[in-house]
């Protein structure tokens, strides 16, 4: 076998760069201090009110990472605001303060300062559970297409918000909060009044300072609802991304920050929408909103903090001094490692976990479960199953585990193994490893999802425990021969190409001689030429780079999904606008609502997915995206041949990931860190713990 390189445990620096001392000087914010210049935002998690003993543990790990200031995420201070499904935060009566005050106790132990995003959401929101009429600027249908419309606000219902915005504010001085953020964000009613498509003809709207007078009078009603006690700050929407018909940072976006810029403490900027603020590195990479941020600090004496996906030190330190920035935010990068500010501050920059920008974070929030991060398995976990990102629990015995796959699973579960002091083998056929990480890395816009892979070889390189050997393809006897008492199979999985997906439980019947590949052929660097259809039912985000990559081929692309949208789960992510006028910008034509249902002499041919109605489309080639198959041929054999031998010693077999059942790549990463988190430890019937309602009558 070929080793790779194993290298004694790196020297680690115990200081920091003296670059980087701007980062942890102290920040003025209203009557408290930061202790560092590390801000993490407000963001949703999926967890909030409904699971505040998982939220409180996730945000206090951010505090002992360092962070100086720990935020909630949304958090609304009145029932005609309500949210739901969505899992976030309330401060509608003193019942809601307990939950709250858990976070505030578990940020407030590591020193750090707890923030509240006090929101009012407006035409987002459909209240589904309170069944309250919704309330915004003026008369609409709601977002979205829930059958409820919005009623326009009157005064009395401006004078209402007010002193819903000043008894929330309260109520979070009472739960510990030392900053109240005054929400302008997009969702909300300060912006929607403040947005020049604010249609009001009245004091609340017209000119910008009538359209600012709601964000003015919040704000004050927040230091009404303090009385000094803590900060005050404001999440404002710089410039809204769309043109005329939107506030833009040149025009008004500059202005109503100088028109109000003593009445909070702290300014935190966004640009455009979510999927604006937060967009994946497929199409932005680091700092992209210096542009629009770059002025701010001529307008305001007051502290500044910014977002950009910021996981650089030389960057977050370059903001800083050139007076772009007083504050790092950092959200994302904060989700993949919480202990960025720790490793900045003792030198130890290898070690940071970098975002890789995927936003599977964020589709936690829409689908109401724990957040969860393709970097950091641990997110989520941290009161649910007691994971700590930097910390594992000692090794049970000194069994030797051979890994064979050097894949997201692979890494992780030898990194995590070995960093729990095991005797850990690491066997990848391959050159390099990584696995689909490597593969689909070369892929248009995936770069940065190397990272996966970078970090986990850096952090094994230390481990003398640890040998990795490349270009190593073991067979049942290669592995039984060797000297180990677990085997751990992480050995991914294939593409099928015979139809078999979601829409068909067995292979398509197949009558002609059209070349069909697969995502794996086109990354293995397979030739095709000519008119391609791609037919996806994987609806994630392969679909969408495989078409970018064979129109840089020179081939012309169809894509036929059976989904109502091309990468239809990228919705999630914050990414699915993007997606479409990338595939328009490149020529490619979409097909969506169609399964194929049949290959013959003619080519493809396909089906409405409700009417039936049949559809051709003259192809040279077609790349299937329907599902994935296990690489499990070891499984088996292993388990029959330690069967039917006796030997000194018992060994026993896993699969972990895509071989045992492929799914997203943070699956993979979690399986890993799962297996080695869980390896020879006691585990109860239910793994993880619960927050259960407590039922009590009420008075």
């Amino acid at each position: 076998m070929n080793t790779m390189d194993v290298s004694a445990k790196a020297e680690i620096g115990s200081t920091r760069d003296s670059r980087f001392d701007i980062l942890f000087e102290h920040v003025h914010i209203g009557p408290r201090i930061a202790k560092n210049r590390f801000y993490q935002p407000p963001h949703c998690n999926g967890m909030g009110g409904l699971r505040p003993q998982a939220h409180a543990a996730m945000r206090g790990m951010k505090a002992e990472g360092g962070w100086a200031v720990v935020n909630t995420e949304h958090c609304s201070i009145h029932p005609t605001s309500d949210l739901m499904p969505e899992v976030l935060h309330t401060l509608w009566d003193d019942g809601d303060i307990p939950p709250l005050a858990l976070m505030c106790d578990a940020v407030h132990e590591h020193g750090a300062l707890a923030g509240v995003q006090l929101a009012y959401a407006a035409y987002y929101n459909a209240n589904k559970l309170t069944r309250e009429v919704p309330m915004g600027p003026i008369a609409r249908p709601v977002d979205g297409y829930f059958p409820v419309q919005v009623r326009a606000m009157d005064l009395q219902d401006i004078r209402n918000l007010r002193g819903w915005m000043r008894a929330a504010s309260r109520r979070a001085v009472q739960a510990g909060f030392d900053i109240v953020n005054v929400d302008a964000n997009f969702s909300t009613i300060a912006f929607q009044f403040l947005s020049p498509r604010n249609q009001r003809t009245d004091e609340y709207g017209g000119s910008l300072r009538n359209r600012a007078r709601l964000l003015k009078e919040l704000i004050e009603e927040a230091r009404e609802g303090v009385r000094g006690e803590c900060a005050v700050s404001v999440r404002l929407i710089i410039d809204e991304l769309c043109g005329d018909v939107g506030l833009q940072v040149e025009d008004e976006g500059l202005a109503v920050i100088e028109m109000l810029c003593d009445l909070p403490d702290l300014w935190d900027v966004v640009v455009g929408t979510w999927a604006d603020d937060s967009p994946t590195s497929r199409f932005a990479g680091e700092n992209e909103h210096e542009p629009f941020v770059k002025r701010i600090k001529s307008v305001t004496k007051k502290p500044v903090v910014g977002v950009g996906r910021f996981t650089s030190p030389d960057t977050m330190a370059s903001l800083i001094r050139r007076g772009i920035l007083d504050m790092i935010g950092a959200t994302r990068p904060s989700i993949a490692d919480p202990f960025i500010p720790r490793k900045i501050e003792e030198g130890r920059y290898e070690d940071i976990r970098e975002c890789i920008g995927c936003n599977i974070c964020v589709s936690s929030h829409y689908m109401m479960a724990n957040l969860r991060c393709t970097q950091n398995p641990t997110m989520g976990e941290e009161w649910r199953k007691g994971w700590h990102p930097e910390k594992m629990q000692p090794k049970a015995s000194d069994k030797h585990v051979l890994v064979v796959g050097a894949g997201p699973a692979g890494l992780e579960c030898a990194r995590a193994l070995g960093d729990r002091g095991y005797a850990v083998t690491l066997a990848e056929k391959s050159r390099q490893p990584g696995g689909r990480v490597t593969a689909e890395s070369a892929l248009p816009g995936l770069r940065e999802w190397g990272r996966v892979r970078d970090w986990r070889v850096t952090q094994l390189q230390k481990m003398p425990n640890v040998r990795i050997y490349l270009e190593s393809d073991l067979g049942v006897e290669d592995c039984l021969g060797l000297d180990v008492d677990h085997i751990v199979l992480a050995t991914g999985s294939t593409w099928r190409r015979d139809g078999l997906g979601r829409l068909r439980n067995r292979p398509l019947e197949n009558t002609s001689t059209l070349p069909i590949l697969t995502p794996d052929d086109i990354m293995a660097g397979r030739s095709v030429s000519g008119s391609v259809v791609i037919y996806d039912e994987d609806h994630y985000y392969m679909g969408g780079v495989i078409a970018e990559k064979l129109v840089q081929m020179g081939c012309k692309v169809t894509l036929v999904t059976s989904a109502p949208e091309i990468s239809a789960f990228s919705y999630n992510t914050l990414e699915l606008p993007r997606v479409a006028r990338r595939l328009d910008s490149l020529g490619v034509t979409v097909l969506t609502h169609h399964l194929l249902s049949g290959l013959d002499s003619q080519g493809p041919r396909f089906a409405h997915i409700h009417t039936g109605r049949a559809a051709e489309i003259a192809a040279d080639a077609i790349v299937m995206l329907t599902a994935r198959q296990s690489n499990d041929a070891l499984y088996e054999p292993l388990l029959q041949a330690i069967g039917k031998e006796k030997r000194d010693r018992d060994i026993s077999v896993s699969r972990i990931g895509d071989c045992l059942a492929p799914a997203a790549i943070y699956h993979a990463v979690y399986a890993g860190h799962r297996f080695a988190r869980e390896f020879e430890e006691a585990i109860e019937e239910v793994p993880f713990r619960r927050e259960r309602i407590s039922l009590q009558s009420r008075d």
